[in-house]
């Protein structure tokens, strides 16, 4: 699958360095680990508890209720369900054998528990991970969730991961900016942080699209495949995804 994230479930793992690294690196191996891991959702998407502190809204951002604000022109963000492993098995063995990283082969069971643990989770903290499908078809596409977040300075980062099957159809582009119109206008976050593989100019075309701006670089990082490799850090403010993507619902 499509990666935007070094985190995420076992499953994630598998396929890193595939096309997308974005979000928090927090690897098994020893590299960074996050605040928090991430959560999972209900049936009508996350159940997110509530801060006793906020950063400001920001009401530029969509300004009517969310009544369709998990569905765009391409995507529809849900909730995961204890089914959705066998194409999540499936998207993981294919990027397997595309990829240049090695990890160790998973059962079909780690799959299916994988999934069920994601289908009753809670979101806590504003961390919750969802399944990204096709808004016509309801095809099963990916995952986006918010892993890791900083409440009391009010930034947040992310991971989204498409089939490699999938890509370059423009759904991580629109589940990214459906997920941020959520943290931005209604969790009222202040910035959203990304963590790319300097290799991968796909995923750094992607966030730039989207508004974010290049904000330092960590040198010799990770390793796999043989070697290190640098990571970049990108961020987004909740204004300036309000000064490119300011849309009214119905």
């Amino acid at each position: 699958m499509t990666d935007l994230s070094a985190s995420g479930p076992a499953w994630l793992n598998v396929v890193t360095d595939s096309l997308f690294v974005l979000g928090a690196l927090h690897t098994r191996g020893g590299g960074p680990r996050p605040e928090t891991t991430s959560g999972g959702t209900g049936s009508g998407g996350p159940h997110l508890s509530r801060r006793a502190s906020r950063p400001r809204a920001h009401r530029g951002v969509f300004q009517s209720g969310m009544a369709s604000s998990w569905t765009g022109e391409r995507v529809r963000l849900r909730a995961i369900e204890p089914d959705d492993w066998t194409a999540f098995a499936r998207f993981a063995d294919d990027d397997a054998r595309r990829g240049s990283r090695l990890d160790l082969p998973r059962s079909a069971e780690s799959y299916r528990a994988w999934a069920k643990e994601q289908a009753v989770a809670e979101c806590d903290a504003d961390r919750f991970r969802l399944a990204v499908e096709t808004a016509a078809g309801k095809e099963l596409v990916g995952t986006i969730g918010s892993h890791r977040t900083g409440p009391r300075s009010g930034w947040f980062e992310f991971d989204v991961t498409i089939a490699a099957e999938h890509r370059g159809r423009g759904y991580a582009t629109e589940a990214l900016a459906l997920l941020l119109r959520f943290m931005f206008a209604e969790r009222r976050y202040h910035k959203c942080l990304a963590v790319i593989f300097a290799h991968n100019e796909a995923s750094l075309a992607l966030t730039r699209r989207l508004g974010f701006s290049e904000e330092g670089r960590l040198r010799e990082h990770v390793f796999f495949a043989g070697r290190h490799h640098d990571l970049i850090m990108m961020g987004l403010l909740a204004d300036e995804f309000a000064r490119q993507h300011t849309i009214s619902g119905p």
